[in-house]
């Protein structure tokens, strides 16, 4: 008798069969490499934008502040987004 764990797995993989295929070693040597530049990308945004919000602290800009602490947010999800869009496409290869 399946469980209900092992059932789902089933009906996922009819749903999406390149789901389970196994990745080559040149997509994960790609995959890697996406991990490796987006995390440079979001370092770079975060130094640059941190930056920005230390110097508008230290002037006591309250808006420029209130500016710029979203921006920080939104920026992280952005390049986060990219980077799993670029890593789904890279899975998709044949």
């Amino acid at each position: 008798m399946k469980s209900a764990y092992d059932l789902a797995m089933e009906r996922l993989a009819k749903s999406d069969p390149a789901a389970g295929r196994a990745l080559t070693g040149a997509q994960k040597a790609r995959l890697a490499e996406v991990d490796k530049i987006y995390q440079g990308k979001i370092a770079e945004r975060e130094i640059f934008l941190r930056q920005r919000l230390n110097a508008a602290l230290a002037a006591r800009e309250a808006d420029e502040v209130a500016k710029i602490r979203p921006q920080l947010a939104a920026e992280r999800v952005r390049l986060e987004e990219e980077r799993d869009a670029e890593k789904e496409k890279v899975r998709r290869e044949k």
